[in-house]
């Protein structure tokens, strides 16, 4: 821009922008400024003019951005537009005396990150309170005395500036009066009966506590808590005051390397590892909690571990300490294999073996033939209630030859394979022998022939299981045959009902026929031969004797219902029944196909399966009630948990359900209960028309009428009163 200082002493050609005649002045801020001009912001106006260096009055390298100045109005004769001549720079404004007191509430940032923008200057905020309102300004960094940094919370005293022309109040000559505490972070080591001690995280150093200076519930302060808390001195010693809980895991004391080293155990003694890191050798110590097992460290030992860097001193440690695998390649120390088992010697150093490593017991390749000369008789879990002691097992004995030698070798009842065998039957084994102690057993023991002279095996199925004995259904499918546990050969708690098992007849007193040494074994086909495709419809008309204790013969009995083969009947026992948990009773309607057994010929029924139905007459909170009668109830009891696809049953429901007895108690109950449809709704019926007319009948002038009382005004869960109900449009004269 050109400008000829000369056109602005013209006399004849001097205009004013404001309308304001000559010598009228303004002012304004030096918003601008270059090497020979300026711009002004003015202070009354929103007006931006230009100025000539030459019209400033004054030493110009004085003058600079942001000074008040003085100035007249004129215009430029060329353009015509108003600028400023007879600039004078206007002192600062004395600030007040009187000092305020307040606090630093934002800091001015030390490090800005590239998030300010160019040329602006940062900023800090302080407060102060004056008649209960308190007041924030801003500052720089150039209205802090001594060139200072201050921190959130110091305590301050300033002046307060109102800038003119922006109406912005700001602090200035802010002086430090009071540095605020540092609040300190550590982990409590120690708790003694009224005191502590915390390990500062900042310095390797402890500081004592005393318990009143604790700000929480103390009955939860324990060694190992997180707190943060303020230093002071008492009596020429630091204290820890104001101590407060900190988060789990708020406070590190040191760092972990991701990257592992490996390294040896050179130190005979215990405590410092040799390891070659990055280029350099170095030495490093460790404690009792560095090792990741409790294994017993030795010389010469190959380990891998982290290296732990302390933050206050910068020290570091081996930590995560594990012997490597190769280890015991390289120690010269004698190992041992064993399983582990309660002893006294102490072992140390243990390394894992895979399972079946190790072994104590040796088994000969070759099988032998013997004759059983003693049975075996198995412990008994299951024995009398009236009898005070357990039947003890006792090892069987096998007498074979080996090499022209006669041997003798003791068996037990888990080592059988197959069947129970008795005295004189001829078996397969092999010989087990103990490593520790050299003695000898038969294992994998197998029947290879059963003594003529002994009585006959037979095979039956588990119809009944009582509380100390059971009954097994026959072959033939005719008839049951008692048996007590006692007799019970394996694992009783194994035996279900339908299992197949093997047995020995034997008379007792009475000449009672009872099972003796039943053994389970394999399945067999328990439901006879040409098992027809068509499935039939009947009715029981006698269940089984399980069922009903009182009727002599075993079987049940079904009555066919079809046209064409009504009037037939089709015996069935426990193998026939699709659920062998089932109850059938008397009158029950069931489908069935029809099969033949081998031994006798007979037909019988199989795969009965019921066909119930019936209606829950009431649902409690964990069980129900069944409208079905079962013996001389007529209500069948179910729990919730019974209920197939976990549906809600409501009263009135139409269900499906199998029935099952209880061996112990005698009781039935439902299971396997389904919903075949939803019952009705329940509907509100409307009051008769008697309890109508009688109301409408009643006035509230009669003397001897009825009347409502209200002796306590009804309240909500809330407190509210009344009830929080929908209104009802109710007929006059009828009372709810």
């Amino acid at each position: 821009m050109s400008f000829d200082p000369g056109m602005l002493h013209n006399n004849g050609h001097t205009a004013y922008a404001n309308g304001t005649g000559p010598g009228i002045r303004e002012t304004g801020v030096v918003e601008k400024l270059l090497t020979s001009y300026g711009f002004i912001q003015c202070s009354e106006r929103q007006a931006r003019l230009f100025f000539h260096c030459s019209q400033y009055n004054g030493n110009l390298q004085e003058l600079k951005v942001g000074d008040d100045v003085e100035f007249e109005v004129s215009s430029d004769r060329r353009t015509g537009k108003p600028i400023a001549v007879k600039l004078l720079k206007i002192k600062p404004e004395v600030l007040p005396e009187e000092r305020i007191s307040g606090q630093v509430v934002s800091s001015i940032p030390l490090h800005l990150d590239g998030k300010s923008a160019p040329g602006q200057v940062p900023t800090g905020s302080v407060c102060y309170e004056r008649n209960g309102e308190v007041f924030y300004l801003t500052y720089t960094p150039d209205d802090v005395e001594g060139n200072m940094h201050l921190d959130t919370g110091d305590k301050v005293s300033f002046y307060v500036e109102t800038n003119k022309h922006t109406g912005a109040v700001s602090a200035r000559n802010i002086q430090l009066v009071n540095k605020k505490q540092m609040r300190c972070q550590g982990v409590v080591c120690a708790t003694k009966e009224a005191f502590g001690f915390i390990e500062r995280a900042d310095v390797v150093k402890e500081i004592f506590f005393h318990y009143s200076e604790f700000k929480g519930d103390l009955e939860a302060l324990q060694a190992g808590d997180d707190v943060e808390f303020t230093i002071k001195d008492r009596n020429g010693k630091e204290v820890a005051t104001d101590v407060r809980l900190l988060p789990q895991g708020t406070v590190i004391f040191e760092d972990i390397s991701i990257e592992q080293f490996e390294g040896t155990q050179n130190d005979p003694l215990p405590g410092r590892i040799t390891a070659r890191v990055g280029f350099a050798d170095k030495e490093l110590p460790f404690g009792e909690k560095d090792t990741k097992s409790k294994v017993t460290l030795l010389e010469g030992d190959h380990i891998q571990f982290n290296i732990s860097t302390d933050r206050r001193d910068k020290l570091e440690r081996a930590t995560n300490i594990d012997i490597l695998p190769d280890t015991f390649n390289f120690t010269k120390e004698t190992r041992e294999m064993d399983m582990l088992s309660a002893q006294r010697n102490h072992a140390v150093r243990i390394k894992k073996l895979p399972k079946g490593t190790v072994s104590f017991h040796t088994q000969s390749e070759q099988r032998f033939i013997g004759v059983i000369e003693k049975e075996v008789i198995s412990a008994s879990k299951n024995v009398s209630p009236t009898k005070g002691k357990e039947k003890e097992a006792e090892e069987g004995v096998i007498a074979y030859e080996d090499c022209g030698v006669k041997l003798t070798v003791p068996y037990h009842a888990k080592d059988l394979e197959g069947g129970h065998p008795q005295v004189g039957d001829k078996v397969e084994f092999s010989i087990n022998e103990v490593k520790r102690t050299g003695l000898q057993s038969a294992v994998s023991i197998r029947v290879v022939n059963r003594n003529a002279s002994n009585a006959k095996r037979l095979h039956g199925f588990i119809a009944t299981l009582k509380d100390n004995f059971g009954f097994i259904e026959t072959a033939n499918h005719d008839q049951e045959i008692f048996f007590h546990y006692s007799e019970m050969c394996g694992d009783l708690d194994s035996l279900e009902l339908g299992d197949t098992v093997e047995y020995t007849l034997s008379k007792g007193k009475g000449n009672k026929v009872s099972a003796e040494k039943v053994t389970k074994v394999a399945p067999v086909n328990g439901i006879g031969e040409d098992v027809s495709t068509t499935v039939l419809t009947g009715k029981v008309i006698r269940p089984i004797r399980s069922v009903d204790p009182s009727q002599t013969e075993y079987q049940g009995l079904i009555e066919v219902s079809e046209e064409g083969s009504k009037g037939k009947n089709y015996p069935f026992g426990i193998m026939g029944m699709s659920s062998k948990a089932d109850c059938l009773q008397k009158g029950e309607l069931v489908k069935f196909q029809t099969c033949t057994i081998a031994q006798t010929g007979q037909k019988m029924a199989c795969h009965v399966v019921p066909q119930r139905r019936a209606l829950v007459e009431c649902v409690k909170d964990q069980f129900g009630f069944i409208t079905y009668e079962v013996g001389e109830s007529k209500k069948l009891f179910f729990h919730v948990k019974e209920v197939q696809d976990g549906l809600e049953l409501q009263t009135g429901d139409e269900v499906e359900f199998s029935v099952v007895l209880n061996q112990r108690t005698g009781k039935c109950s439902a299971c396997n209960v389904r919903r075949v449809s939803e019952g009705p709704k329940p509907v509100v019926t409307p009051r008769p028309d008697r309890l109508v007319n009688r109301l409408k009948s009643i006035t509230l002038d009669d003397a001897s009428a009825p009347r409502l009382v209200i002796v306590r005004q009804p309240r909500g869960p809330d407190n509210s009163k009344g009830f929080n109900v929908e209104r009802k449009t109710r007929q006059p004269g009828v009372i709810d």
